[in-house]
Protein backbone atom coordinates (compact mmCIF):
# COMPACT_ATOMS: atom_id res chain seq x y z
CA UNK A 1 0.00 0.00 0.00
CA UNK A 2 2.74 2.59 0.49
CA UNK A 3 4.44 1.71 -2.02
CA UNK A 4 1.28 2.84 -4.64
CA UNK A 5 0.43 5.54 -2.44
CA UNK A 6 4.51 6.98 -3.30
CA UNK A 7 3.48 6.18 -7.14
CA UNK A 8 0.01 7.96 -7.28
CA UNK A 9 1.44 10.79 -5.01
CA UNK A 10 4.50 10.64 -7.49
CA UNK A 11 2.73 11.11 -10.32
CA UNK A 12 0.06 14.00 -9.03
CA UNK A 13 3.24 15.58 -7.46
CA UNK A 14 4.97 15.84 -11.44
CA UNK A 15 1.32 16.67 -13.22
CA UNK A 16 1.33 19.77 -10.73
CA UNK A 17 5.07 20.63 -10.13
CA UNK A 18 5.86 24.33 -11.26
CA UNK A 19 9.42 24.65 -10.57
CA UNK A 20 11.56 27.49 -11.50
CA UNK A 21 15.09 27.89 -10.94
CA UNK A 22 15.00 29.31 -7.15
CA UNK A 23 12.79 26.70 -6.29
CA UNK A 24 14.91 23.34 -7.72
CA UNK A 25 17.97 24.64 -6.44
CA UNK A 26 16.65 25.38 -2.72
CA UNK A 27 14.71 22.01 -3.37
CA UNK A 28 18.04 20.26 -4.30
CA UNK A 29 20.05 20.98 -1.77
CA UNK A 30 17.18 19.91 0.92
CA UNK A 31 17.33 16.50 -1.20
CA UNK A 32 20.97 16.27 -1.41
CA UNK A 33 20.71 16.28 2.47
CA UNK A 34 18.28 14.32 2.84
CA UNK A 35 20.40 11.67 0.72
CA UNK A 36 23.87 12.24 2.89
CA UNK A 37 21.71 11.28 5.97
CA UNK A 38 19.92 8.33 4.01
CA UNK A 39 23.47 7.32 3.03
CA UNK A 40 25.42 7.69 5.87
CA UNK A 41 22.65 6.29 7.83
CA UNK A 42 23.10 2.60 5.11
CA UNK A 43 26.75 2.27 5.58
CA UNK A 44 26.32 2.08 9.27
CA UNK A 45 23.39 -0.36 9.05
CA UNK A 46 23.84 -4.51 9.32
CA UNK A 47 20.42 -5.30 9.26
CA UNK A 48 19.28 -8.00 11.46
CA UNK A 49 22.81 -8.57 13.04
CA UNK A 50 23.58 -5.42 15.25
CA UNK A 51 21.92 -2.93 16.77
CA UNK A 52 22.58 0.52 15.08
CA UNK A 53 23.53 2.73 17.46
CA UNK A 54 26.60 4.91 15.81
CA UNK A 55 26.76 7.33 13.71
CA UNK A 56 23.21 9.05 12.61
CA UNK A 57 21.44 6.57 14.79
CA UNK A 58 23.31 8.11 17.75
CA UNK A 59 21.14 10.70 16.86
CA UNK A 60 17.68 9.08 15.68
CA UNK A 61 16.28 5.38 15.67
CA UNK A 62 15.21 6.36 12.15
CA UNK A 63 17.61 7.74 10.59
CA UNK A 64 16.53 6.50 7.09
CA UNK A 65 13.02 7.48 7.56
CA UNK A 66 14.08 11.10 8.78
CA UNK A 67 16.52 11.28 5.45
CA UNK A 68 13.39 10.26 3.42
CA UNK A 69 11.25 12.84 5.05
CA UNK A 70 14.19 15.60 4.16
CA UNK A 71 14.31 14.18 0.19
CA UNK A 72 10.37 14.51 0.18
CA UNK A 73 10.57 18.28 1.60
CA UNK A 74 13.18 18.76 -0.65
CA UNK A 75 11.20 17.58 -3.68
CA UNK A 76 8.05 19.32 -2.20
CA UNK A 77 10.12 22.66 -2.77
CA UNK A 78 11.58 21.98 -5.64
CA UNK A 79 8.14 21.57 -7.16
CA UNK A 80 7.85 24.77 -6.38
CA UNK A 81 3.81 24.17 -4.95
CA UNK A 82 3.47 24.92 -0.99
CA UNK A 83 0.58 22.66 -0.90
CA UNK A 84 2.67 19.59 -2.19
CA UNK A 85 4.38 20.05 0.89
CA UNK A 86 1.42 19.60 3.34
CA UNK A 87 -0.06 16.54 0.52
CA UNK A 88 3.69 14.69 1.50
CA UNK A 89 3.45 15.50 5.06
CA UNK A 90 0.28 13.70 5.25
CA UNK A 91 1.29 10.86 3.30
CA UNK A 92 4.56 10.15 5.49
CA UNK A 93 2.40 10.38 8.38
CA UNK A 94 -0.18 8.09 7.04
CA UNK A 95 2.68 5.64 5.47
CA UNK A 96 5.85 5.48 7.84
CA UNK A 97 4.30 5.93 11.61
CA UNK A 98 2.86 2.15 11.41
CA UNK A 99 6.20 0.21 9.80
CA UNK A 100 8.18 2.33 12.64
CA UNK A 101 6.40 1.24 15.65
CA UNK A 102 6.47 -2.44 14.37
CA UNK A 103 10.21 -2.26 13.41
CA UNK A 104 10.70 -1.04 17.16
CA UNK A 105 8.68 -3.92 18.25
CA UNK A 106 11.09 -6.48 16.07
CA UNK A 107 14.45 -4.59 17.20
CA UNK A 108 12.83 -5.09 21.03
CA UNK A 109 12.44 -9.16 20.64
CA UNK A 110 15.70 -9.63 18.73
CA UNK A 111 17.96 -7.18 20.96
CA UNK A 112 16.42 -6.69 24.03
CA UNK A 113 17.47 -4.73 27.05
CA UNK A 114 19.87 -3.05 24.51
CA UNK A 115 17.33 -2.13 22.44
CA UNK A 116 15.42 -1.25 25.20
CA UNK A 117 18.03 1.14 26.37
CA UNK A 118 18.98 2.88 23.36
CA UNK A 119 14.78 3.22 22.46
CA UNK A 120 14.47 5.12 26.21
CA UNK A 121 18.11 7.21 25.30
CA UNK A 122 17.26 8.14 21.43
CA UNK A 123 14.18 9.56 19.77
CA UNK A 124 12.21 7.66 17.28
CA UNK A 125 12.62 10.19 14.24
CA UNK A 126 13.75 14.16 15.51
CA UNK A 127 17.44 13.74 16.60
CA UNK A 128 18.52 14.64 20.11
CA UNK A 129 21.40 16.71 19.76
CA UNK A 130 24.03 15.18 21.70
CA UNK A 131 24.90 11.55 20.21
CA UNK A 132 23.81 8.44 22.32
CA UNK A 133 26.66 6.88 23.96
CA UNK A 134 25.80 3.33 24.72
CA UNK A 135 27.62 1.19 27.69
CA UNK A 136 30.97 0.22 26.82
CA UNK A 137 30.13 -3.59 26.28
CA UNK A 138 26.97 -2.99 23.74
CA UNK A 139 29.18 -0.79 21.17
CA UNK A 140 28.70 -2.84 17.70
CA UNK A 141 31.89 -4.18 15.84
CA UNK A 142 30.67 -1.53 12.91
CA UNK A 143 30.14 1.91 13.95
CA UNK A 144 32.39 3.62 10.98
CA UNK A 145 30.59 4.36 7.76
CA UNK A 146 31.34 1.22 4.89
CA UNK A 147 30.38 1.87 1.33
CA UNK A 148 30.52 -1.69 1.29
CA UNK A 149 27.33 -1.68 3.74
CA UNK A 150 26.33 1.41 1.53
CA UNK A 151 26.28 -0.78 -1.49
CA UNK A 152 24.57 -3.90 0.36
CA UNK A 153 21.77 -1.71 1.38
CA UNK A 154 21.25 -0.88 -1.97
CA UNK A 155 21.10 2.94 -0.78
CA UNK A 156 22.30 3.86 -4.34
CA UNK A 157 18.95 3.58 -5.63
CA UNK A 158 17.82 6.54 -3.75
CA UNK A 159 20.35 8.40 -5.33
CA UNK A 160 19.28 7.59 -8.18
CA UNK A 161 15.71 8.03 -7.57
CA UNK A 162 16.52 11.72 -6.81
CA UNK A 163 18.50 12.68 -9.64
CA UNK A 164 15.92 11.21 -12.01
CA UNK A 165 13.43 13.79 -10.01
CA UNK A 166 15.33 16.44 -10.24
CA UNK A 167 16.24 15.64 -13.82
CA UNK A 168 12.52 15.33 -14.94
CA UNK A 169 11.42 18.49 -12.60
CA UNK A 170 14.69 20.19 -14.57
CA UNK A 171 13.12 19.33 -17.93
CA UNK A 172 9.40 20.68 -16.72
CA UNK A 173 10.93 23.90 -15.73
CA UNK A 174 12.67 24.19 -18.97
CA UNK A 175 9.24 23.73 -20.28
CA UNK A 176 9.65 20.56 -21.83
CA UNK A 177 6.68 17.96 -22.13
CA UNK A 178 7.07 15.62 -18.57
Amino acid sequence: MRLWGAWVLAIVYFWLARPDTASMWMGGAIILSGLVVRGWAAGVLEKDRELAVSGPYAFTRNPLYLGSFVIGAGAAVAGGRLWIGLLFLAFFIWAYRGPMAREGGRLEEHFGDAYRRYRNAVPAFLPRVTPYRPPAETVPVSTRFSLARYGRNREWEAALGGAAAMGLLALKAAGLPV
